[in-house]
């Protein structure tokens, strides 16, 4: 997206729940260094609207979940936190919002695909995360960050999506004392696509079997079969 006005950004602006005072502001948030390398004038890119908004993005949640969570440890509200603030989450936050339509690239990098790198969309969240902030401050900053937390799946899913191994290993010591143990029972295939069975136990009791093209996504897969069987 090339030039743009105080009239087009509306729509993204009724999407952010945020009418800035300053539309300059916003338009900062949207621009990629691709797009300022390639005109001279071009104005300031997001970058350090990013590195503000980062701040904020963590002030923010981890406010969030200390009173979301008034019983939790701190590790364990630094896992969520982690969860909630990494690239994947606010590469969401950017897809629900659009967000890649909007972002100014140069030339080579929108030819590139740069409007569906999650790393691109992640940086571009903290930027408009951080003009809100110094369009409207941090009460404003806060109420768009919390309704896109709201639109995540639960962060709790979230880490067991991406960590599930982890997370059986907390619930089975909080439950038994005893970590999980993997167990490789059958590998079949050719040595160049490989498939292995794996199981996981806890204090020899069986609790799920999962097949995969590798030991470790095997064990992932197992120790997701084994969390849902012991939500049940």
């Amino acid at each position: 997206m090339g030039i743009l006005t105080v009239l087009d950004l509306q729509p993204l602006e009724q999407a952010l729940g945020h009418a800035f005072k300053q539309p300059a502001h916003l338009l900062e948030a949207l621009t990629h260094p691709s797009y300022v390398a390639e005109r001279a004038n071009a104005g300031a890119d997001n970058q350090r609207l990013e590195f503000l908004g980062d701040a904020v993005l963590q002030l923010t949640v981890t406010t969030w979940l200390y009173r979301r969570h008034p019983d939790l440890a701190e590790g364990r509200l630094t896992q969520l936190r982690s969860i909630l603030t990494n690239e994947e989450a606010l590469a969401r936050m950017a897809h629900i919002l659009g967000l890649g339509a909007w972002l100014r690239f140069g030339k080579g990098e929108s030819a590139g695909g740069g409007s569906e790198r999650a790393s691109t969309l992640a940086d571009a969240v903290e930027a408009v995360l951080g003009a809100v902030y110094l369009d409207g401050g941090l009460p404003a900053a806060e109420c768009f960050l919390l309704r896109m937390l709201a639109l995540l799946p639960d962060p709790e899913a979230l880490l067991e999506e991406e960590n599930p191994k982890g997370r059986l290993q907390e619930l089975t010591q909080e439950r038994s004392g005893t970590a999980p143990v993997y167990q490789v029972l059958d590998v079949t295939g050719p040595d160049h696509q490989p498939e292995f069975e794996v199981r996981v136990t806890v204090k020899g009791e069986p609790l799920a079997t999962a097949r995969a093209g590798s030991r470790r996504l095997a064990e992932k897969a197992a120790a997701k079969l084994a969390l849902e069987k012991l939500k049940e």
